[in-house]
């Protein structure tokens, strides 16, 4: 199934979609998957979560 996300939109475009993530769109596994797959995290330099933000 990722490879077929991947074959359809491009690394680009996903890594700009976890640029913009916003809190609650990633579960810790898979934000964790796709800054390695994507090649902005080393092993365990993963960025913490996007939090919410309360005005």
């Amino acid at each position: 199934m990722f490879q077929a996300l991947v074959a359809q939109v491009g690394d680009d475009v996903l890594r700009e979609v976890l640029a913009h993530a916003e809190a609650g769109q990633f579960n810790a596994r898979s934000w964790a998957y796709w800054h390695y797959r994507l090649g902005l995290a080393s092993p365990d330099q993963v960025p913490a979560f996007p939090r919410r933000r309360f005005t």
